[in-house]
């Protein structure tokens, strides 16, 4: 080896170039991946930037082992996880009469309100900027086009939620433009929804088309990211005014534990088909995480966190309470990052 060692470098090149002959075009776990060079895995979806600087990048498809019946009972599971922390506070407001006031209510909700905070960024948006920064993509042309395609979400449920509480509250004639707090609420928990269930079914997609290798990871991780998620949603959807019906509850409660299912069962029917690599596929996925993204930080911010500590119940409230929901609140934003290293 020289003082330089170059000759070390030119060893390992070689050794990997035998590799790839050894093993020809046709890559199985976890021989591929090792032969494959630079891979960033995250979120269920591979991204491979070719085994070398010389080859360039590899955007091909990638053949994965598939355990069918693992990913079925998983499916399950997580429509359960889901399930349950999803329909747990409503169950709780209704049936303990529990006020949405009271400590134990404002924990749950303060909690949801950070696992949302960090959904949006650390989860979401950072997620659509690696997408769009995937050599197989290419050079867009413009480097702000994830934070943009937030930009456009924050601004269209803004519009949504004006527009549609001014629609309500003329229709009704009961109340002057801007004063219903129940249209309200009711439009900024449907609005949290489609953030939420966007990416939701994006997440069940990519979990199931995960190969082997990484998937019993990624699902843990999906685990508690559903469970921080259903936790959050409920908490609002339990929180709605007293005279909502408790069917459109349920009925928002089950949309949200049913739609990663749905996405893993869609995931389980193309899973030979999908290209975690192709460039349509990308920007599809990088498209909807940045929407996604800039639909929850509106909701987060303005009608979750401003709204409970600016203008809601937490702004006088005691040091108790305060403290409490301020670690609730940090807490939330927190665990749901720390899962943002896998999911």
């Amino acid at each position: 080896m020289g003082p330089d060692g170059k000759d070390f470098l030119i060893k390992a090149l070689s050794t990997n170039s035998t590799k790839r002959g050894e093993h020809g075009g046709e890559h199985s776990e976890p021989e591929g991946e090792e032969a494959r060079g630079n891979c960033h895995f995250h979120a269920g979806v591979e991204h491979c930037t070719g085994g070398s600087s010389v080859s360039g990048p590899s955007c091909a498809r990638i053949n994965r082992n598939y355990n069918i019946p693992l990913r079925i009972g998983a499916t399950f599971t997580i429509l359960a996880t889901s399930s349950i922390a999803v329909f747990c506070p409503i169950f709780l407001k209704q049936f303990t009469k529990l006020s949405t006031t009271s400590m134990t209510f404002t924990i749950i909700k303060q909690f949801g309100t950070g696992v949302i905070i960090a959904t949006a960024y650390v989860h979401l948006l950072t997620h659509a900027q690696l997408l769009f920064g995937s050599e197989c993509v290419g050079d867009l042309g413009y480097e702000s086009t994830a934070t943009g395609i937030a930009m456009a979400g924050t601004f269209l449920s803004f519009l949504l939620e004006y527009l549609g509480t001014r629609f309500i509250a003329r229709r009704r004639g009961r109340y002057p433009i801007g004063t219903s707090p129940a249209t309200s609420d009711k439009l900024s928990v449907a609005v949290m929804e489609m953030g939420i269930i966007f990416h939701s079914i994006l997440i069940g997609i990519t979990l199931v088309v995960a190969g082997d290798s990484g998937f019993i990871t990624l699902f843990i991780v999906i685990i508690f990211h559903q469970m921080f998620e259903g936790l959050a949603l409920g908490a609002r959807i339990a929180s709605l005014p007293d005279d909502t019906k408790l069917l459109p509850k349920l009925l928002m409660a089950a949309a949200f534990a049913a739609i990663t299912p749905i996405g893993m069962a869609i995931g389980i029917g193309v899973r030979n088909e999908f290209n975690g690599n192709d460039k349509g596929t990308i920007i599809a996925l990088a498209t909807l995480d940045a929407l996604s993204a800039g639909v929850l930080v509106w909701v987060a911010l303005v009608e979750m966190w401003a709204s409970d500590w600016l203008y809601g119940n937490l702004k006088n409230s005691g040091l108790r309470k305060t403290a409490f929901a301020m670690l609730a609140l940090a807490s939330g934003m927190v665990l749901m990052g720390v899962l943002g290293k896998w999911a």
